[in-house]
């Protein structure tokens, strides 16, 4: 992905053929300026192409991705909190991080990791444990995330780990949710995308 001051068309179909839903939030800011973002997501590159505003920054819905957010805080410690996690679970700390990650210009970072289409895992704080944010696919509209290529404060959202979005792992999926998780099928290149409409 290009980094420039301010997303490109180009850095938007990016994150659509990650299979990644996308709205435009206000320049330079985090919060959608009017209800009803979740139901005006992008999910096609001509789609983007043809509606994107010049200079918007980039949201990324939750729900209509089929992802769970996980928002490592950097002033609460996220990453210590996660990787205390992952040894508890006798899960590598290097392939939990093996998925698709940005840096938020608070230094903090966003993990994205793939669920099931009909997911209801709500967004929540310290759930996980302390600067631990995650940003679910709800019941409803669910979260978003501020997708990379945004920049707020003059700092961008960047790329730091480019990888494939992976699964969310077993345990994680028991913590957030109580029950035993799902297998989800591959993607493979040119396979259509099942978004979960609204």
């Amino acid at each position: 992905m290009n980094v420039s001051a301010e997303p490109t068309v180009e850095d938007v179909v990016d994150l659509v053929e990650r299979h990644l839903a996308v709205f435009p939030l206000p320049r330079g800011g985090r919060r959608p300026d009017s209800p009803g973002w979740s139901g005006r997501c992008l999910t096609t590159a001509d789609a983007v192409r043809s509606h994107w505003p010049a200079g918007a920054n980039v949201g990324i819905g939750c729900r209509v991705s089929a992802i769970v957010g996980l928002d490592l805080d950097l002033a609460g410690d996220g990453a210590a909190t996660l990787a205390d996690m992952c040894t508890a679970h006798a899960a590598g700390w290097a392939q939990a991080l093996d998925t698709l990650t940005v840096r938020t210009p608070s230094g903090g970072s966003h993990l994205y990791f793939r669920v099931a289409h009909w997911c209801t895992i709500p967004s929540s704080s310290g759930v996980l444990g302390p600067g631990i944010d995650v940003r679910g696919p709800g019941a409803r509209s669910g979260g978003y995330l501020i997708g990379p290529g945004s920049t707020v404060d003059g700092t961008a959202y960047t790329i730091t780990r480019d990888r494939p979005i992976r699964p969310l792992p077993a345990w994680l999926w028991r913590r957030l949710t109580g029950e035993q998780p799902v297998s989800l099928p591959p993607r493979h290149p040119g396979e259509p995308v099942r978004w979960w409409w609204l």
